[in-house]
């Protein structure tokens, strides 16, 4: 059995993204959707903050995102890329509802948070600072 958890120094971000489908049949608006992130995701430097990231299901497609600070996430929010897909969001898919969008965040201090992790491979939190 292996286990380790994670160690991450300083104050940290957490942010939820994620869309549900809500008419299946119009793969044509939700499919941008889901595509969009990916891109945007695999745009940033390390510099640009973002620690880690994890793909995950929360009632649809979602991704899991640890930041350094909510100054850099908000950096992001703001930056050319993400702008785009906002753009192309609200003048081509939101008045459809053939999906919705989500996110929320979370910003945690130093010491205050716990990750266990028993026969897995690293990943989340552990991947975003050091595994013990």
């Amino acid at each position: 059995m292996t286990r380790h958890h994670a160690q991450l120094e300083g104050d940290f971000v957490v942010f939820l993204i994620g869309m549900r489908i809500r008419k299946p049949w119009m793969v044509h608006k939700w499919l941008p959707v889901y595509r969009a992130m990916g891109p945007m995701l695999r745009s940033l430097e390390p510099t640009d903050g973002l620690l880690a990231y994890e793909r995950a299901i929360i009632g649809g497609p979602a991704i899991v995102q640890y930041w350094r600070s909510q100054e850099q996430l908000d950096r992001f929010a703001r930056g050319i890329m993400h702008k785009a897909a906002w753009r192309n969001w609200n003048t081509r898919i939101r008045d459809t509802a053939a999906v919705g969008i989500w996110h929320e965040t979370y910003q945690v201090r130093a010491g205050e948070h716990e990750s266990i992790y028993t026969n897995l491979p690293v990943f989340g939190l552990a991947a975003a600072g050091q595994s013990s």
